[in-house]
């Protein structure tokens, strides 16, 4: 997706480097080779190095500025990457349209073109796409990514229940536990897309 944004690409790095005063440096570094550090990636961190261009989405991944809108899942347009700040467009929420700067601390950004469902609770888009390879696997998730929407219009599914074979059905994950006390409740398993 990267290639196809017209413009050049800047490249970041993370710090990757141990502190010259730790009494086992030799020893850690032996253990864990920088090589082999760079290659890790955890949910939440930004990779060792990422690629960015001006005019592609991202998200953070920490909470930088609340009272900015720079929060953990803020989306944003990139309108300037420089070498020690990047500034964005925020995307969507109360600071729409807003620009704000991310400080190099450690870039603590990802591309964003697309997001997890847990990740777009609290967002409100004009369309969304959702890809289900299979069906969604915890209590109230299909009701998360269906209500991110403003318009039944602005609401696309491509639904994977057999091995290459687009559906219009999917699982609709209901714990039934969750509706006891509540006096007569209809079950349902599968919701019609």
């Amino acid at each position: 997706m990267l290639s196809l944004v017209p413009g050049p690409i800047q490249t970041y790095f993370s710090s990757d480097t141990l502190h010259t005063d730790a009494t086992d440096a030799g020893r850690i570094e032996a253990e864990y080779p920088t090589e082999f550090l760079n290659t890790l990636s955890f949910n939440g961190y930004p990779e060792h190095q990422i690629d960015l261009k001006v005019f592609t989405p991202i998200m953070l991944l920490r909470n930088l500025n609340s009272a900015i809108g720079l929060c953990n899942g803020t989306r944003l347009m990139i309108v300037y990457l420089g070498h020690y700040v990047i500034k964005g467009l925020i995307m969507g929420g109360t600071f729409n349209g807003k620009t704000v700067a991310i400080p190099r601390v450690q870039f603590l950004v990802r591309l964003c073109y697309g997001m997890i469902i847990n990740k777009s609770q609290g967002q409100t888009l004009q369309s969304v796409g959702v890809y289900l390879p299979k069906p969604v696997f915890s209590h109230g998730q299909l009701y998360v990514v269906v209500s991110r929407v403003r318009t039944a219009a602005g609401l696309r599914f491509l639904i994977v229940n057999e091995p290459n074979i687009p559906s219009n059905y999917t699982r609709n994950i209901v714990y039934h536990e969750a509706f006891s006390g509540l006096g007569n409740t209809t079950e349902v398993t599968t919701s019609p897309l």
